[in-house]
C-alpha cells in the first residue's frame, strides 16, 4: 500500500508519534521529585523534545545526507530517553512500560523512515 508523500512533517507517522512520546513523557516527569527539576527532568524532557524537532528540521532539508543526518541525531536522542526511563524506573520515580513501548514504535518507524529515505531512487 503506498501513501501519498506527505506535504508538512505534521502529516509523518513518525512525527506524530515521537510527538505523542513528549506529550506522555512530560506528563509522567512531571511527577518527579522537585530536587530532579534542573537534572532528570529536565534532560529527559529536553532529549524528548529533540526527536520530533529533528525529524521536523530534517523533514526541510534538501538533501539526503542532511535528512539522514538530522533522523540520526533523532534516533540519538531516542535512545538518551531509553536511558532515562531505565533510571527513572531504577530510582523508583514510577513504572513506564508504556512509555518504554511508545519508544520501540517510534525507533522502528524512524529506523524504517530512514532506510526509505536513504535507498529511494537509488
Amino acid at each position: 500500500m503506498s501513501r501519498e508523500p506527505a506535504k508538512r512533517f505534521e502529516d509523518l507517522i513518525v512525527w506524530q508519534k515521537a510527538h505523542a512520546f513528549v506529550l506522555s513523557l512530560y506528563a509522567y516527569s512531571s511527577n518527579f521529585p522537585q530536587s530532579e527539576l534542573y537534572g532528570l527532568t529536565s534532560q529527559a524532557r529536553r532529549a524528548a523534545v529533540s526527536i520530533p524537532a529533528n525529524i521536523a528540521e530534517g523533514f526541510k532539508k534538501r538533501t539526503k545526507p542532511d535528512k539522514a543526518r538530522f533522523l540520526n541525531i533523532s534516533q540519538g536522542s531516542l535512545e538518551e530517553c531509553r536511558y532515562y526511563l531505565i533510571l527513572a524506573n531504577d530510582l523508583g520515580y514510577g513504572e513506564n512500560k508504556k512509555l518504554t513501548e511508545q519508544l520501540e514504535e517510534i525507533s522502528k518507524l524512524l529506523g524504517s523512515y530512514m532506510a526509505a529515505l536513504l535507498h529511494a531512487d537509488s
